[in-house]
């Protein structure tokens, strides 16, 4: 079966799918997206992954595309059309198609909308958190907003590649202080040997990850002990765990900081029960898409 896209109004052949080259999102990165999973053909934390879609558009100034109910409705129907199962739904917004200019169009211009959905084999996700991954730490190169789910993601690209480059599967920015903020598309976490399991706080250093929250309401139900602040490159290498978060990825360990190993070198027992369980404490839409063969 063919994929599936829907653009401005439209669900057209993804080999089709197509935005204007005025579109501001191309020409300024002037947009917002958001990344859901799909679990079992449900839509995982919708709730708030939209929130936070909201947050961002009001942030950048750009105007919601339409209302919430009939977003969901487009994001299950695209789910739905491409018959995934497990995998992710995909949607950005863009300020929309106007003269290139860098000052806002008038503020009529409609906001542009993209929605993709794409299967992801959870067998493959499973053997990654088995073995866990490296990570390399790179200098923070981003612009001071990255609590802003922005498409303005070149820094992070340039990360990835650099983490890829050196056989790693990750890239963590690191501040001037040598904080850890966050991956180039993860949040970072790290596991004391006394117990504690410690993030960055939420500011606007970082963007508040989805799944990091459900990381955050699963430790509370399990009396887990939380500390939400900074932490050194140092103070991760000597870690007796440390792993990475996401919507795509869930809860991956981290076996290798900048060639070091973390802990005994192999996935950590904290990481891998969050994993186990982290889907007891998502929401989870009503079924979008049915088994298939």
């Amino acid at each position: 079966m063919s994929r599936i896209a829907y653009v401005n109004g439209r669900y057209v052949p993804h080999r089709d799918a197509a935005v204007h080259v005025e579109d501001r999102g191309y020409q300024f990165a002037d947009g917002v997206y958001e990344v859901c999973e799909v679990f079992g053909g449900r839509l995982v934390d919708e709730t708030r992954h939209l929130d936070r879609l909201d947050r961002s558009l009001r942030e950048l100034r750009i105007a919601a595309p339409m209302g919430r109910k009939a977003l969901l409705t487009i994001m299950r129907e695209t789910v739905a059309r491409n018959r995934v199962r497990h995998g992710l739904v995909y949607l950005q917004v863009s300020r929309g198609v106007a003269r290139r200019d860098h000052k806002f169009p008038d503020p009529s211009t409609p906001p542009a909308l993209v929605v993709t959905a794409k299967s992801i084999d959870p067998a493959a996700g499973e053997r990654t958190a088995a073995a866990g991954v490296a990570v390399i730490t790179v200098p923070e190169t981003r612009w001071a907003r990255p609590d802003i789910k922005s498409v303005s993601l070149l820094p992070n690209v340039l990360a990835k590649q650099q983490a890829k480059e050196a056989g790693a599967g990750e890239a963590w920015f690191v501040d001037q202080d040598g904080t850890v903020l966050e991956g180039a598309s993860t949040n970072a976490w790290i596991v004391t040997h006394d117990g504690r399991i410690v993030t960055r706080q939420a500011d606007n250093r970082i963007l508040r990850g989805v799944t990091r929250t459900g990381v955050v309401d699963l430790l509370g139900r399990r009396n887990l002990t939380l500390e939400e602040r900074p932490f050194t490159v140092e103070e991760a290498r000597q870690a007796a765990e440390a792993f990475i978060t996401s919507a795509s990825s869930l809860v991956i360990p981290v076996v290798k900081i900048d060639g070091a190993a973390v802990g005994d070198g192999k996935p950590g027992p904290t990481a891998l029960a969050l994993r186990g369980s982290l889907h007891q404490v998502t929401e989870m839409s009503h079924v979008v898409t049915a088994p298939y063969a």
